[in-house]
């Protein structure tokens, strides 16, 4: 069949609300730069234009031909080998929009999505097209499906009342003030124009959604939301961090093994509980100051542009300062913690450090004979009003600013124990701490839990145990785990999901 018949059969089967859709996932408002073929040319009228032309005549055809224009230029494109384009990084997004939407293209060449995966150096595990979504994208598009017509049409006009926003902006005068967002798809398109001006104003971003929430929050509850749904639901949406879809992140896993007993339990346990949560995970056995230097570089390659978080468990011995590697060398903990949040393949993304060792040798002892022969070390253990507000400063948008951000921002550090004491263990299943985090994340997965609330109730779990040193003392004591946040937003553990099972049911 002629292609350009196959096109025109495509689009017809394609209603208008995934139309609108489609054009929103396939124009990424965070693409990795700086890239091949990529270049600093104002794409405002190539992202907004289509969508303000569509809500101002309630016709398509101008996504229509922008979508078109994509899969022309795909069919056309020619897989270079080594370099990583912009086309490359559009193509994986466009099929993977598709595949979301259930709307993939019989004429789309898989073989040349192959082929550019294989420029990512992706894995197999990586292939699956959810991790080529991106969640902020994803939790947007449910914000969208949370309104009505009539709550995305309040947003537009609070929107044009902030005349400091919208001055000079020639797409917001080609919708107008007045818009009637019923027709099928019109209400998804305002919503999305709306979403790409805030992020092209610098107003918004994968992590700061204040602006957006305002708008929100201006509009009518009961003429605003869908049935079952909020303004207070759909705002608590949007302060989570977005890790939609499988996978949940990257979990690197370092363990030093010698002289270490129980390591290996400690490596199977967080590979377990990794796998289990929905993460993609890489495990470094006895790591040494050169393998940490691979791991960094690795990270900074392009494909991990697409994960939505990192998780790093190190587990070694240390002391207050630093931690002890496999060839006995030692690294700075505070070296290790500020070297991998500066990687920019991460950057806005949450990353969590579960750092598991000894930061000094002192205990907190407990004395007297009832506590005797009690222990879990020996043996594995088992288990706002307006008044106030008109009272205080009154921040306005122009003294904001989410271009620049801290490098140690969005990151979240649990240490096993507090500074100058020690980290338990048990003798043959290892840190005690990493055994009790594994079983707390395993039970409260689906209940909606963040991880914090885990890491509190870990420290309640952990401060209960009574540990026994392995000296000649046979010292009980109690250990005391701690962590320290810089997170913007909360972070939710995921639905279990496992790489070979498809979550997803296509959206309308």
């Amino acid at each position: 069949m002629d292609e350009v018949i196959q096109v025109t059969q495509w689009f017809s089967s394609i209603t208008p609300r995934k139309k609108a859709k489609l054009f929103f996932f396939t124009t990424h408002a965070d693409a990795p730069t700086p890239m091949v073929g990529s270049n600093d040319v104002d794409t405002h009228e190539e992202t907004q234009l289509p969508l303000a032309t569509t809500v101002a005549l309630h016709n398509f055809k101008n996504i229509d031909e922008f979508l078109k224009k994509k899969v022309n230029t795909f069919s056309c494109y020619n897989v270079i080998e080594n370099e990583i384009t912009k086309t490359d990084y559009e193509y994986l997004r466009f099929y993977s929009a598709c595949k979301y939407l259930d709307v993939v293209p019989p004429f789309l060449d898989l073989e040349k999505k192959s082929a550019i995966q294989n420029k990512f150096e992706m894995t197999d595990e990586e292939r699956d097209y959810r991790l080529l979504l991106d969640s902020a994208d994803l939790v947007l598009e449910k914000v969208c499906d949370s309104l009505k017509p009539a709550g995305v049409s309040q947003m537009w006009t609070a929107l044009r009342k902030d005349r400091n926003l919208i001055r000079g902006v020639k797409t917001i005068d080609i919708i107008g003030f007045f818009v009637d967002p019923n027709p099928t798809g019109i209400k998804e398109c305002l919503f999305f124009f709306i979403v790409r001006f805030l992020h092209k104003a610098d107003k918004i971003n994968r992590v700061n959604t204040n602006r957006l929430e305002r708008l929100i929050a201006q509009c009518d509850e009961s003429s605003s939301c869908e049935e079952g749904k909020t303004i207070d639901f759909i705002i608590d949406s949007l302060r989570f961090y977005p890790t939609e879809l499988y996978p949940f992140g990257f979990c690197l896993i370092m363990c030093v093994i010698e002289g270490r007993d129980g390591a290996m339990q400690e490596i199977e346990k967080t590979m377990e509980i990794s796998r289990h949560l929905g993460m993609i995970t890489h495990t470094n056995k006895n790591p040494t100051k050169e393998t940490i230097e691979l791991v960094k570089k690795e990270l900074m390659k392009p494909k991990y542009q697409f994960y939505s978080s990192f998780t790093c468990w190190f587990m070694s011995h240390g002391d207050s300062n630093s931690m002890v590697l496999a060839d006995g060398e030692t690294i700075e903990r505070e070296w290790f913690l500020t070297s991998f949040p500066d990687i920019s393949t991460f950057q806005l993304k949450p990353k969590v450090f579960f750092m598991v060792s000894c930061r000094g040798a002192n205990k907190f002892s407990l004395k007297g004979d009832e506590f005797e022969g009690q222990s879990a070390t020996c043996d594995y253990y088992d288990v706002g009003s307006a008044l106030i507000r008109n009272r205080m400063l009154d921040i306005t948008d122009s003294v904001r600013d989410i271009s620049y951000v801290q490098p140690m921002m969005d990151t979240l550090v649990a240490y096993s124990t507090i500074l100058d004491h020690l980290s338990g263990r048990a003798n043959t299943h290892g840190s005690i701490y990493v055994d009790r985090a594994c079983v707390l994340m395993s039970e409260n997965i689906s209940r909606g839990r963040s991880l914090t609330e885990i890491l509190e109730h870990l420290s309640q779990d952990l401060h209960e145990i009574l540990q026994e040193t392995m000296d000649e003392d046979r010292i009980v004591y109690k250990q005391a785990c701690h962590y320290d946040s810089l997170f913007r937003k909360t972070l939710k553990l995921p639905y279990t999901r496992h790489p070979k099972e498809d979550v997803h049911s296509a959206p309308q």
